[in-house]
């Protein structure tokens, strides 16, 4: 091969290279640029590995496996008493995973390193691709290659009609098919799926949308749990909650104000079948009202329809029965009247509680002391010595009562409000000296032994409901992202930028030459059969001139492209 030649390849190749640069933001990878000797040299390494998109992708795959700890074993944050159980059950696997940070996965420095370093290399890889992109957006598609016949999708007709007149119609056909055209030289130069790369890039500002929206979430939320009675109500404050758990950034003057009473809790249940005894329904009604002199509004909350108040949800979590119990001392006096809350132990919300009675309380010879009863709740009793619930509505009560007495030890220290501690207590005893357990249905009285008094199991039995209130400021913003994510991932898979030229210049016959070319980012069907769409709209206009000499190798069918 001659130098001539050899250079004429050389410069086609070059040309081709320039037409099909660029049809993405993604950075080239320049091998002469690699980092010196020297801690700038390093640094400016560095910084390109941790901003590629490799290792973007990479430090994603991390995230989510760094995830998977924190699912499968317990977290300090979600339930502290699992925790403690995971330790006393396994002494030896329990301090490494103390020590590689387990049972506190989202909050480890391990976990928000790989997190941090997951924002940086986002924000590394967006912020100079979207400068690039809204630079093509600004410029024109490149100019027509030399040697379009090289090109993946190409086609070639003559025609009679004039180069210009050609361009024209070549020019008004792709901005009608949307694309964005111009007139370079002797030919016209298109290009479209610019919103490949928006969903691109969309895609990677919806990942920081979320990792913010997640961070946020986690520093300032807040979730705690109340048990409220039928006719009780309940305050947004911290002092009002039963359990409650914020992020580290969280203040308490963060809680959305607001108040609600529970009016009513109804249960329904399915009453034959082999679904006998299944929820169908749990709905409370609340009346509740927003801020300190908010208006007054009633709600049904049910099972996964929340109330929502600002970025504060109220969602109905579970529900029981809290009989109401009358206690009275040796000489008749009311000493304790309310409704006892008793926590379910199976789906038939068979139940058990504490009644403590701490102060008032005095015996048949005046002495005081302290009460307390363990209570045992049958919704339907189904007799004999049944000790466990047949069904889960109210179609059979029964309590069943076991009295103490002497001192609860409250004082001495805390105690949950479900258990007792029986270990300064005594036990009433019955005729035949055991232990006083006394089966009793609504109204009814059981007496305690030598005049002690009396306990009073009260023809109304309320029902309780145990809502859960969180507030997670970042929800909105995280779902936000999500769909942004799928929407720009979407675009970036299904959407492929590609460019179409179109060249007409007059042979030395006089006969206009017309020839088509596409260029995608990736080998696809899709280029070479728009090209021929595009040249058969195009040969329309400009249909083919006879031909008049031996050699056709000239003439190729506008229905298709040629490879």
């Amino acid at each position: 091969m001659s130098d001539t030649g050899t250079e004429q390849s050389r410069q086609d190749q070059e040309g081709l290279g320039a037409a099909g640069s660029q049809l993405s933001t993604a950075p080239q990878e320049d091998t002469a640029a690699l980092p010196g000797l020297g801690v700038i040299g390093w640094a400016r390494w560095f910084w390109r590995q941790l901003t590629s998109m490799r290792v973007a992708l990479l430090l994603l795959l991390l995230l989510s496996l760094g995830a998977i700890p924190g699912s499968l074993i317990p977290q300090t944050a979600a339930d502290a008493g699992k925790v403690e159980a995971f330790h006393a059950a396994h002494t030896t696997l329990a301090p490494v995973y103390d020590k590689l940070g387990l049972f506190h996965v989202y909050s480890s420095v391990w976990f928000s390193a790989i997190y941090i370093l997951l924002f940086v290399s986002l924000i590394g890889c967006i912020v100079p691709r979207t400068w690039q992109f809204t630079g093509q957006l600004r410029g024109r598609p490149p100019g027509a290659p030399r040697r379009l016949d090289r090109l993946p999708a190409y086609t070639t007709w003559r025609t009679t009609a004039g180069p210009e007149q050609v361009r024209a119609d070549a020019l008004a056909l792709l901005r009608k098919r949307r694309f964005r055209a111009h007139t370079a030289g002797d030919a016209v130069a298109a290009e479209k799926g610019y919103l490949r790369e928006l969903g691109n890039l969309g895609f990677h500002i919806a990942l920081i949308v979320l990792l913010v929206a997640f961070a946020s979430g986690q520093l300032f939320k807040s979730d705690g749990t109340k048990l409220v009675v039928e006719g009780d109500g309940f305050s947004n404050a911290l002092p009002m909650y039963d359990d409650f758990k914020s992020g580290s950034l969280f203040r308490n003057d963060d809680l959305v104000p607001f108040s609600f009473d529970l009016k009513d809790f109804k249960g329904t249940y399915e009453l034959s079948g082999p679904n006998r005894g299944t929820p169908r329904t749990f709905e409370a009604k609340i009346d509740y009202s927003e801020g300190a002199y908010g208006r007054t509004r009633s709600r049904l909350v049910e099972v996964n329809q929340p109330l929502k108040i600002d970025d504060a949800k109220v969602y109905l979590v579970s529900h029981g029965y809290a009989p109401v119990i009358t206690v009275r001392d040796g000489k008749g006096e009311v000493v304790y009247q309310d409704a006892v809350p008793l926590l379910p132990l199976d789906g038939n919300v068979t139940s058990q509680g504490v009644v403590k009675v701490m102060d008032g309380y005095h015996d048949a010879k005046g002495v005081a002391e302290q009460l307390g009863i363990r209570a045992f709740f049958l919704p339907t009793y189904g007799g004999g010595a049944s000790v466990l619930s047949q069904f889960p509505a109210l179609l059979n009560p029964v309590l069943n009562l076991e009295p103490y007495h002497g001192d609860l030890g409250v004082d001495a220290m805390p105690q949950s409000v479900y258990q007792l501690d029986k270990k300064h207590m005594k036990g009433f005893k019955d005729a035949g000296g055991k232990q006083l357990r006394v089966n009793l249905r609504p109204g009814q009285t059981m007496k305690l032994p030598d005049g002690a008094g009396t306990v009073t199991f009260g023809k109304d039995v309320k029902e309780w409901a145990g809502f859960q209130i969180v507030q997670e400021p970042g929800g909105t913003w995280a779902l936000g992202g999500a769909v942004a994510a799928i929407l720009g991932l979407a675009a970036s898979l299904f959407i492929q930028r590609r460019r179409v030229w179109v060249r007409a210049v007059r042979g030395a016959d006089g006969v206009t030459v017309v020839e088509m070319a596409g260029l995608g980012r990736s080998e696809s069907a899709k280029v070479p059969e728009e090209l021929g769409a595009l040249a058969g709209t195009l040969y329309d206009r400009a249909p083919g001139a006879p031909d008049t000499s031996a050699d056709s190798s000239h003439a190729v069918p506008a229905e298709g492209a040629e490879k």
